[in-house]
C-alpha cells in the first residue's frame, strides 16, 4: 500500500462533483452517437465511428477475449479547440478471474508492459469535423450523423466488423470467437434467408441490418442492460431523495443494509475510515454509479485504504509522456443495475477510476488508451 502523495478524503469537499445516476432510456434516440451521450451498458455510440480500436487493443490481455462494453462518458473540454468533443470509453473482460491477476499487473511500472482486463480509450473531435454537424443536437429525433460508420460485429455491436460470414457474405464479426457464437445461437438458420445481392456487406449491417444512425443491434444474450447517465452535481444532494418524475433508477434500501454490513469486512481502522466516508458520500445520492470531478486537486473517492496507487504508480501519458489525471471513478452499485449476481465466481470491484492525459493531448490515433485502477474489495484481493 502506497498512499502517501494522496490527499486524505475530506479534503475533496471543496472540489466540484459530478455524479452520475442511472435512468432507463425512454427511446433509443436518447442514446444514438449523434446526441453525444453519456451512457451504461449496450453497446458504445462511438465517436469516431470509423477509425475504432482494432486487434489486441479491443481483447483482455490475459484471456483473448473481446471486452464488453461498460459505460461511456461524454466529457467535452471547452479550453481546447480539439476537444470539443470528447467522450471516454471504458471496457473489462466478464472473467472475474482476468480481474483479479489484473490487480498485479496494474502495479508495474517502466519498460514492464501491464496486461490489462480493464480498458479505457479517449476520442475527441474539433467542433467542424468530418462526423457531425456544427449545430448542437435537437433531441427531436431529427439529429442525423454525417455518414454511417465503419461496420460493426454482429453478435456484440461493438468492436469493427472485419470478418465477413462466408455463407451469406452479409454478417459481419470481429472475432472468430463472437462469429461461432452467433453461429450457434441462430445465425445458422438467418444465413439461409439472407441475399447476399440485395444488402451490401459494406454497409454498416449485422445480422437483420442496421444503420449506425440508429443504436447498432447486438445479438449477443450477454450485454448489460443499457442505461442512459444523467449528471446531477453532488451539492445538490443534501439528502436521498428519489426523483420518480424524471424515471431515475434507485436501488432498494435493502442494498444500503448490506453495503453498511460490509464495514464488518474490512480489518484495520484506516479501512474503517475509509469505508465510512466513502459510505457517507454515497448516501446522499444512493443512486450514483459515477463521481466525475476535472477539478484541480480533484481525487478519487476510495472505498478502503488498501489497494490504492501512489502518484507514482499512475503512468504518463503513453503518447505526449505528460502527466495523467483522475477524471472520473465507476462505483460498485453499477453492478446492481446490471444485475450481476452476488457469486462466487461474479465480477465484483470497490471502484474503478479513469486517469486520464491532463492536457487531453492530440495523439495521431483516434482513440487513445487512458489508464484505470481497478481497487477489489479485500475479501477477493487473492488469487485464484
Amino acid at each position: 500500500m502506497r498512499i502517501e502523495d494522496f490527499d486524505d478524503e475530506e479534503e475533496q469537499e471543496e472540489v466540484l462533483v459530478t455524479l452520475g445516476l442511472v435512468q432507463i432510456p425512454q427511446n433509443n434516440r436518447a442514446l444514438v452517437r449523434q446526441v453525444f451521450p453519456s451512457k451504461a451498458g449496450g453497446v458504445p455510440a462511438w465517436l469516431d465511428p470509423d477509425n475504432l480500436p482494432t486487434g489486441k487493443a479491443c481483447c483482455c490481455d490475459l484471456c483473448g477475449e473481446p471486452l464488453q462494453f461498460l459505460l461511456q462518458v461524454y466529457g467535452p473540454i471547452s479550453e481546447k479547440e480539439s476537444t470539443f468533443h470528447r467522450t471516454l470509453f471504458v471496457f473489462m473482460c466478464l472473467s472475474m478471474a482476468c480481474l483479479l491477476r489484473d490487480q498485479h499487473e496494474q502495479w508495474k511500472r517502466g519498460p514492464e508492459s501491464p496486461s490489462r482486463s480493464v480498458k479505457v480509450f479517449s476520442c475527441q473531435l474539433p467542433l467542424t469535423n468530418a462526423f457531425y454537424k456544427c449545430e448542437p443536437p435537437r433531441y427531436d429525433g431529427s439529429d442525423m450523423p454525417l455518414g454511417t460508420g465503419a461496420p460493426l460485429c454482429a453478435w456484440c455491436g461493438t468492436w469493427k466488423g472485419d470478418k465477413i460470414c462466408s455463407s451469406c457474405k452479409i454478417t459481419r464479426y470481429c472475432s472468430e470467437k463472437h462469429q461461432a457464437m452467433h453461429w450457434r445461437e441462430g445465425h445458422r438458420l438467418e444465413c439461409q434467408h439472407l441475399n447476399a445481392s440485395v444488402q451490401s456487406p459494406d454497409k454498416n449491417t449485422v445480422a437483420g441490418g442496421s444503420s449506425s444512425n440508429d443504436m447498432p443491434q447486438a445479438a449477443s444474450i450477454t450485454l448489460w442492460p443499457e442505461y442512459k447517465i444523467l449528471e446531477e452535481f453532488e451539492s445538490d444532494f443534501p439528502s436521498a431523495d428519489v426523483d420518480e418524475q424524471n424515471n431515475l433508477v434507485v436501488a432498494p434500501q435493502e442494498m444500503d443494509e448490506t453495503s453498511k454490513s460490509m464495514l464488518d469486512i474490512f480489518g484495520g481502522d484506516d479501512d474503517k475510515k475509509s469505508w465510512a466516508i466513502f459510505q457517507e458520500r454515497l448516501a446522499r445520492a444512493p443512486e450514483q454509479v459515477l463521481r466525475y470531478s476535472r477539478d484541480e486537486g480533484a481525487q478519487p473517492l476510495w472505498p478502503t485504504s488498501n489497494g490504492r496507487p501512489s502518484r507514482a504508480d499512475i503512468p504518463k501519458c503513453s503518447y505526449c509522456k505528460g502527466a495523467m489525471n483522475f477524471e472520473f471513478q465507476i462505483l460498485p452499485q453499477l453492478l446492481y443495475y446490471f444485475g450481476v449476481r452476488n457469486d462466487v465466481d461474479s465480477l465484483d470491484w470497490a471502484t474503478i477510476v479513469v486517469y486520464t492525459c491532463a492536457d487531453s493531448c492530440d495523439a495521431s490515433v483516434s482513440y487513445k488508451q487512458e489508464f484505470a485502477w481497478v481497487q477489489l474489495n479485500s475479501q477477493t484481493t487473492s488469487l485464484p
